[in-house]
């Protein structure tokens, strides 16, 4: 009797193993399929760039992300499966606009970021590389804007970094600092599109009539940028350069708008090997091939890149990148004729001399606005819409008593531009 009882509990542990092991398989196998199921609509964890805008308001000493890499700007952040939507709804709303300062540009930077939240409507991210001692007067001057301006920005600063075994080469190129734009799809991963401009732009419309020709690229165009010059006749690129260029005329990188996420995938075409190259592989060489041969930096190294891939270059008028150029040789940009100026470009330092009064007077009264509206600066426009006369014509007529007020047209009931006819 023993031996059967034996028998039986032996028989009975086995029974229990086994339905442990067939119900421990069943639970592996949800398991299995549900993390296969789920895992692309639900990260582990993601990468987030460090927003020190939010930050800076809180800790007064804090000087931008710290350097453990030299594009390495990001931390690790866990998120919660169920803010993952919102997040990303959150972050497409925004518009980020970059800017290099260096130098004696802090105060031209500020005013070039007042026009864009004076003129703007939607919010903002501002990405601000300076020199380390530009810092703290970025921070305690955007910090000290009124509320209704602070309410429709965020901003992170960060520090003029380049790839450590050429940094001293890519820093003197051309002007201090301005090839740090090149590096601006390297050291913004997260960023998927950017408008860069340089410190001496006024935005004149708002910046999301710049940002709307994202929605016109084509499916290989990956940067926007408008031509160096209108007339091959008299432009730079036609008459002195020693290097390949942009279509007829060249462009210029004043104002820069570009797709990053399609930089960061494309292999670009070039004329130093059979091997399309990634953008981060194609800056290096293409400096080593043509230092001797570029006037203005990476400017130019832009034009050589572009030449090579123009089917990756989205052209858009002049009106959008307004330069001192187009007056020189008289006034040689027809949309700015007929529909006004849109972004003011005031290179060669016109900001700041009386060779074109125009553009100062423009500079003048963005500069002292105290206020976020039109209707507290002293701009009479009910909305601005551009320049109703180009600054050519202010300054060919002699006009030193230019006023901003009398510069902006009225916008008509649709929002657009009236061609400029009456001009006294």
């Amino acid at each position: 009797m023993r031996r059967y009882l034996r028998v039986l509990l032996v028989c009975m542990i086995f029974a229990f193993f086994s339905v442990l092991y067939v119900f421990s398989q069943l639970a592996s196998s949800l398991e299995t399929s549900s993390i296969g199921a789920g895992s692309a609509a639900r990260p582990k964890a993601v990468f987030q760039p460090r927003d020190l805008g939010h930050r800076a308001r809180k800790e007064p000493g804090n000087e931008g992300p710290e350097n453990q890499h030299w594009y390495n700007r990001y931390i690790m952040r866990r998120r919660d499966p169920s803010e993952g939507g919102a997040v990303a709804a959150a972050r497409e709303e925004r518009m980020h606009l970059a800017v290099v300062s260096c130098g004696q540009r802090l105060d031209e930077t500020l005013t070039m970021l007042k026009s864009a939240v004076l003129f703007g409507r939607r919010p903002l991210h501002f990405h601000v590389f300076a020199e380390d001692q530009l810092h703290r007067g970025f921070k305690e001057a955007l910090e000290v804007w009124p509320e209704p301006f602070r309410s429709r920005f965020n901003y992170t600063i960060y520090p003029i970094t380049f790839p450590p075994e050429n940094a001293a080469e890519w820093k003197r190129l051309f002007k201090p600092c301005a090839s740090q734009r090149l590096f601006l799809p390297i050291i913004l991963k997260e960023v998927d599109s950017l408008l860069y401009v340089d410190t001496d732009i006024l935005f004149l419309r708002p910046v999301e009539d710049v940002w709307a020709f994202l929605a016109r690229f084509n499916s290989t165009q990956a940067a926007a940028m408008a031509p160096e010059h209108e007339d091959p006749r008299i432009a730079w690129y036609s008459r002195f350069a020693r290097h390949p260029y942009h279509g007829k005329t060249g462009i210029n990188s004043g104002v820069m708008l570009m797709n990053m996420t399609r930089i960061r995938g494309k292999l670009f075409k070039n004329d130093m090997t059979s091997v399309e190259l990634s953008w981060e592989d194609l800056l290096m060489p293409l400096l080593q091939k043509y230092k001797l041969n570029i006037t203005w930096g990476d400017q130019d190294l832009l034009n050589i890149i572009f030449h090579h891939n123009p089917e990756s270059l989205f052209v858009f008028p002049c009106q959008w990148n307004f330069r001192p150029d187009h007056c020189i040789y008289g006034s040689n940009c027809v949309p700015a004729e007929e529909e006004g100026v849109f972004v003011l470009h005031g290179n060669r330092g016109v900001y700041h001399d009386e060779k074109q009064p125009a553009f100062r007077a423009m500079y003048d009264a963005i500069n002292k606005a105290p206020g976020p509206g039109p209707a507290r600066t002293g701009l009479a426009a009910v909305k601005p819409g551009g320049l109703a006369i180009t600054p050519c014509r202010a300054s060919r007529e002699g006009r030193k008593n230019f006023t901003a007020a009398g510069a902006f047209s009225r916008a008509d009931a649709t929002g657009r531009t009236p061609k400029i006819d009456t001009v006294r």
